[in-house]
Order: C-alpha cells, then structure tokens, then sequence
C-alpha cells in the first residue's frame, strides 16, 4: 500500500480558484480553519442566520449559502451529515461549476448512490481517520493525523493530486494518507463503528456491568472495572498495538486475556460479525438507515433513548462529577 507524504503532495493544484466547505461541525470547522491556515480562500456554505455561521464568521472566515459558496470554487467539500448530502447537493448541483472536484470526508453518500455527480467532476475522497477537533489540534499542534483518499471519478485528469493536495492542507501528509477506495472505505470505516468501536465496545462494556452488577456487585466499582478504565487499555493499544498493552498489564491480566477473552468473543461473535459485515457490503444497512431517516427516525430515537436511560448512566454521572480533572479536560 502506498502512503503519500509531504513530499508527494503539491499545493500548487489547488491555488487556481476558493475552496467551498459545506458544513461547519466537527470535520467542516476543522477542515475550514486549516485550509484558511494553509494559505487557501475558503467559503464556508451554510444558512446564513444558522449558529453556525455565527461561529464561521467568528472565527474569520466568509459565509455565504450553500449554493453561492460553491459559485466560482474549483473545490467543494461536502462535510454535512451523510443523510444531508442528496438534498445538499440537489440544492447546489446547478451551481457547480463543470469541472471543480467533489470532495467527500467519508464515502456513504457516493458509494450508495445518494449523491450522483456529473461526468465532468472530479470525485474524491480525504478521510481522516480521527474526529474533526483532533484533526484542527493536531494541526496547530504542527502535526496531523492519518487520512485515506480515494478517487471515485477522475474528469480532468488531476484528481489524485488535488486529492492529496487538500490531505496535505489539512495536516495528512504529516502523518500519512493512504490510499483506498470509495468502497473500502464506507464499508471498513460503518463496519468498524457497528462492530468494534461503538456498537461492540459498548455493547461489551454494558454487558459487563450488568453481568457483575447482577451477580450483587457493588454499581459503582462494576463501572470502574467495566468502562472507566477500558481508556487505559485502549491508550495502550493506541500508542504501541497488542504488543505494549502486554507489556504494561500484569502477568495474571495477560493469562486472562489469553485464556478466557476468546470464551467471550468467541466464532459465534465473529459469525454475527460477518453479518453485519454482508449487510453493509450489500447495501441492506445502507436502505435501512436511509428509510429510518425518510420516517423520521423513531426507531433511532427509542433505541438511543433506551441506551442513555441505562443504570450505568446514572451511576456514571455521579461518579464523574467526583472527577475534577475531567471537568478540566472539557475545558480546555
């Protein structure tokens, strides 16, 4: 696999006309800041009597509609949520000028079909592979964090090298973008959210709590044991792998680890993932999420209801308000 640096990126494919960010949450504001840092016109899109736009034109930057925003750029960055972009790019698709790239921050939209560019766009993709206020930090910090590219349709012939020349303004290069595609991407990063990252660690996290809370366990120190220290576990696999979190867990964790952590997620737990796996790959998650969204998302708003009325909420809360550095953090 290729991974692109400094070296590899010229910024001089990008300075023929503004760049046009759509959205200011956490990607678009990141993205925003560090291209504007980077040398390069931006023009925030967003409803000009939104907060948003308040916070855009603190921060210095220009803000017009959505629609005016992409007059004129040769770039346009569509950094709204997934479900916004086919009204989005409906609204703004006549204004487009024929041969300015397209550029995504994650290739749901695109990869589904709810965003069908011309012929004479160029389509890419720039995923950093972090939330957007890491992504802003890293920069001003004189780094950056890792980022994905990908080229879905390539109308002029330079859309790799506008591609990496946006990763490389936005602080990528700094630590690597590596190339993919479209596909991969949307299907690697939902797996990813749906099966590790948020629905399976949380999932694993209650499951624990409830199976010692049930067992007449104390609340307060199950939530200690099942999820307040999973950040220490996961800084470690973070910062060195498998490798440095046997290094710094004692002899008795790693004989646990080894021994029973395949009991617990085990080839039925691989099964169910292969399924969730086949269910992004064929579309099936992809019109779920898309007619959720089309009624109005009951269901999503009763499950996350569901998930947030849970009892290691509640104890939560009270634990961390006893967790004065914590409150810092925020701050800060």
């Amino acid at each position: 696999m290729k991974i692109f640096s400094e070296a590899d990126a010229d910024p001089q494919v990008l300075k023929d006309g503004p760049i046009a960010v759509l959205g200011y949450g956490s990607q678009g504001r990141a993205h925003a800041l560090n291209l504007r840092d980077s040398g390069y016109p931006v023009v925030v899109g967003l409803r000009p009597d939104g907060r948003s736009a308040e916070r855009a034109q603190a921060a210095g930057l220009e803000v017009r509609s959505p629609a005016d925003a992409v007059t004129g750029a040769t770039l346009v960055a569509f950094l709204t949520p997934d479900m916004t972009h086919h009204t989005l790019f409906e609204q703004v698709k006549d204004r487009l000028a024929p041969r300015s790239t397209l550029l995504f921050a994650h290739g749901f939209s695109v990869h589904y079909g709810q965003v069908r560019p011309g012929k004479t766009h160029d389509v890419v993709l720039v995923a950093p592979k972090s939330p957007g206020d890491l992504v802003r930090r890293q920069y001003e910090a004189g780094q950056g964090v890792p980022c994905l590219l990908a080229v879905a349709q390539d109308a002029t012939g330079h859309a790799k090298a506008r591609a990496l020349a946006y990763a490389h303004a936005i602080g990528g290069t700094r630590s690597g973008v590596l190339e993919t595609s479209f596909a991969e991407e949307t299907e690697t990063d939902l797996f990813g959210e749906q099966a590790v990252l948020c629905g399976g660690a949380t999932e694993l996290v209650v499951k624990g709590y409830e199976t010692l809370v049930e067992a007449g366990y104390q609340p307060e120190v199950a939530y200690f044991e099942c999820l307040h220290e999973l950040k220490l576990i996961v800084d470690l696999l973070y910062e060195g792998g498998l490798a440095k979190m046997h290094q710094f867990v004692s002899e008795t964790a790693k004989y646990g680890d080894l021994t029973r952590g395949p009991r617990v997620v085990d080839g039925h737990a691989k099964a169910a993932m292969r399924q969730v796996l086949e269910e992004i790959r064929s579309g099936e998650f992809a019109r779920e999420w898309i007619a959720e969204n089309a009624a109005g998302q009951p269901r999503y708003r009763e499950l996350l209801q569901r998930d947030l009325n849970h009892p290691i909420e509640r104890v939560g809360k009270v634990l961390r308000e006893r967790m004065a550095w914590l409150k810092r953090q925020a701050a800060a």
